[in-house]
């Protein structure tokens, strides 16, 4: 009891603490909305196709203020009451290709917007890449985005199997229902998942763990693709990966209103059914939002079985999931807030072996439930200086359970709950055109508590804080970018009989920092190069974890004296964006020192099983090495050749080396390439129609205990049809992925061993605005 109330009142401490300056944001938020409006300045346009014809329903944004207006029958949209100062403004609908510009305010002309159809996919701004909006040709790291029609098109409950089509980006997967983001070669803790740049901290560091996030509560998902601890802190050492939530509206000077969407889908091989429901309105300043998701599937099918699956069923490979997000928001003339509620969990089943029927009823069976609580502000201080802060509670709570346990009525293999809490405050400033940077201090506190028949880590808990700066300097056609952070940690971890461990203290320091240029050698060109320095701190689980992990098959033992990975990263590249071709190749060497990975020691251990007999598992061991170096590259070039007809086009490869070992580090990605051809309309509905392959090499160049498989090619289609019935526009999108039933196995997948991945797949989806 007294354990338990002091871990209480440290929580609630360290909450009051991260949500002080939060909440002061808000209530000045607040207090401006609740004062008479000053008379502030109006940003009035309009939105419109290449045809001139108005395009209703365009959301526009201006990004440094988080308003949203919404285009009217006219095309028309308005900002009412907004100070003087230059702002970046964004226009996006879906089927075309979104367009950021800058405004200065006062402005007395409307302002002009011209949409054209979306056949080259276009990132107008990122966020991600430097902590507020800028020009992704002038970020020196290679930056990817997903969102509109192809978000709509291809999102998935996992988020790497969503982001999979991106270069450099792959998908470690188990099964359909669980997918790890790869980028060039690092997943896991090396991996930075953010929601709405506030970073998640789950349990994805095991390999049947994905991040904790629906990608269709996105509007849309940028991806930095190069190491970003200068603004991210650790784990950013093979890249960031920012899901961008949809924008609270307001109607400041416009009437209130309510609107909806609403989405169903249905796909055939593993029975794959789900839907997604979507309101949100305003009255003022004040703005609401909410989104429901469900998914349910079965197993997942096979084009031909084997010996233990001669249906191709491949058992215990179904989940069901209930995601969903809620915001409220306020918006003053200066200042504004937004109160976001979002939730991911469900039930995954894990394939641990050769899949046989019993698997369906008592096999490892996974159940999370990840809710997040996000409190940010925005307070403009005047002179082209803008207050921001960022503030999360997440509570995440992960359990396996296997055989009886599965209808409760043993303890589970393990249960696991971390409750964290972060704050960041940012302040951004610029002077003119030519400079614009952020100075910025975070905090962190993390309570993780253990149990079950295994527990894979100890309760500990873990504080960190951090102070960084990042600046941009535009010089005619050369945009210089530099940065330098600063990182605290501690982490106290308890003592555990079951883990063989003392309770133990560990603190470290790290320092960051990041340089780079981009030339602009024409306004559609930009030339690269990039040198960054990261880190990561070890997770409790590669320190001291000590016993069965039931879900990966194996006995898994921790090093407890690794110390944190240091990454030193050069990469370069070039790339083209037109208003009818766009082009990309980015070349990257990362360096990483104490390089931290798990290798079987070939020997076996026997635990007790639900059965009251004895499993004799392999045990595998953490160790480090001096270290490793990864290499590669990626291209990815689309482009109308008529007004009917665009291709696309990508490669990717990565090559990473052990140097102590002399060896290939294992699951690397095979190279890889895509084509795809489009066909679509130019006038009246909107449809297209779409025929690509997907060619996987062999990977020749395998790590120690590495499953080798062979070279395949896939054939996958897809169309679609956007109508208006009355006011609401419908969409209907078909895909057919592996149109030909190939039997293949993919290197990327944990069940390469047991299965091959599934045959022919039909998904049907139907969207509509209401």
């Amino acid at each position: 009891m007294i354990r338990a109330l002091s871990i209480l009142t440290r929580l609630r401490f360290h909450a009051m603490v991260s949500l002080a300056t939060a909440a002061l944001a808000f209530a000045l938020a607040s207090s401006a909305a609740a004062e008479p409006r000053a008379a502030g300045d109006t940003l009035s346009g309009s939105v419109r196709d290449s045809a001139g014809a108005p395009l209703s329903g365009a959301e526009v944004t201006l990004q440094e203020l988080d308003r949203v207006a919404v285009a009217g029958d006219d095309g028309g949209f308005t900002f009412a009451d907004v100070p003087a100062g230059e702002y970046t403004i964004v226009a996006r609908r879906v089927g075309f290709t979104p367009v950021a510009d800058k405004v200065t305010l006062p402005r007395q002309a409307p302002f002009a917007i011209v949409l054209a159809r979306a056949t080259v996919r276009l990132a107008p701004v990122t966020v991600t890449a430097a902590r507020q909006p800028s020009d992704p040709l002038n970020s020196a790291l290679p930056v990817s985005e997903m969102s509109g029609e192809r978000l709509r098109r291809e999102g998935e409950v996992s988020l790497a199997q969503t982001l999979d089509g991106l270069p450099g980006l792959r998908n470690l997967s188990t099964g359909q229902q669980v997918g790890k983001p790869v980028i060039h070669g690092l997943y896991g803790p090396r991996v930075l998942v953010t929601d709405d740049g506030m970073r998640l901290e789950d349990y994805s560091w095991s390999d049947e763990d994905g991040p904790s996030v629906d990608s269709r509560l996105a509007q849309r998902i940028e991806v930095v693709r190069g190491p970003s601890s200068v603004l991210y802190g650790s784990d950013a050492i093979g890249g960031v990966i920012n899901v961008v939530p949809e924008d609270v509206p307001d109607a400041i000077g416009k009437p209130s209103f309510t609107r909806g969407s609403a989405e169903l889908y249905g796909a055939t091989n593993n029975g794959e059914f789900g839907g997604l429901l979507h309101a949100e309105g305003a009255s003022g300043a004040f703005g609401w939002m909410g989104t429901l998701i469900g998914r349910t599937s079965g197993n997942f099918h096979t084009p031909t079985g084997n010996d233990s699956t001669p249906s191709g069923d491949i058992y215990d490979t179904g989940y069901y999931a209930v995601n969903g997000a809620a915001a409220v928001g306020l918006h003053g003339e200066k200042a504004s807030g937004l109160l976001r509620y979002e939730r991911y969990g469900g039930d995954f089943g894990l394939l641990d072996g050769p899949p046989v029927p019993d698997d369906n009823t008592s096999g490892p069976l996974r159940r999370l439930a990840d809710d997040r609580v996000q409190l940010t502000t925005n307070v403009l201080l005047g002179g082209n200086t803008r207050l921001e802060t960022r503030s999360q509670y997440q509570r995440h709570w992960l359990e396996e359970v296997v055989g009886d346990s599965r209808v409760g009525d043993e303890e589970p293999s393990f249960e696991l709950l971390n409750n964290t809490f972060t704050t960041d405050v940012f302040l951004h400033h610029a002077s003119g055109n030519w400079l614009v940077g952020t100075v910025g201090v975070s905090g962190l506190y993390q309570g993780n508590t253990t149990s079950g028949t295994f527990p894979l880590i100890p309760d500990a808990q873990t504080y960190g804080g951090a102070v960084f700066a990042w600046e941009q300097a535009t010089a005619g056609r050369f945009t210089f970018q530099g940065g330098v952070r600063g990182d605290w940690s501690h982490v106290n971890a308890d003592s555990n009989a079951s883990l063989q461990l003392g309770a133990q203290s560990r603190g470290g320091s790290a320092f960051t920092g990041d340089v780079g240029v981009a030339f602009r050698a024409l306004p559609q060109l930009a030339l690269t190069a990039n040198v960054g320095r990261a880190f990561r701190v070890p997770t409790l689980y590669e320190l001291f974890t000590n016993g069965p992990h039931l879900g990966e098959d194996r006995y898994e033992i921790g090093l407890p004296s690794a110390v944190p990975e240091v990454s030193l990263n050069v990469d370069a590249g070039a790339r083209w964006e037109g208003k009818r071709f766009r082009a990309e190749i980015d070349f990257y060497r990362n360096q990483i020192n104490n390089y931290l990975y798990i290798v079987p020691t070939g020997q076996n251990a026997e635990t007790p099983n639900d059965e009251g007999g004895v499993d004799t598992l392999p045990v595998y061991k953490y160790q480090q090495t001096a270290r490793a170096v990864l290499t590669g590259l990626d291209l990815a070039a689309e482009g109308d050749v008529t007004r009917m007809l665009t291709v696309r086009a990508r490669f990717d490869f990565v090559n990473g080396d052990n140097d102590a070992t002399n060896q290939p580090l294992p699951q690397m990605p095979p190279p890889r390439g895509d084509f795809e051809v489009e066909v679509h309309t130019v006038r009246g509905d909107r449809a297209y129609f779409t025929v690509g392959t997907h060619i996987v090499a062999n990977q020749t160049r395998l790590g120690p205990f590495d499953t080798p498989t062979s070279s395949y090619a896939l054939l996958n289609l897809s169309g679609g049809i956007e109508h208006d019935f009355g006011r609401h526009p419908f969409f209907f999108d078909l895909r057919v992925l592996n149109a030909t039933n190939k039997a293949y196995s993919d290197f990327m997948s944990r069940y390469k061993i047991f299965a091959y991945e599934p045959g022919v797949n039909f998904i049907l989806k139907v969207s509509t605005g209401l």
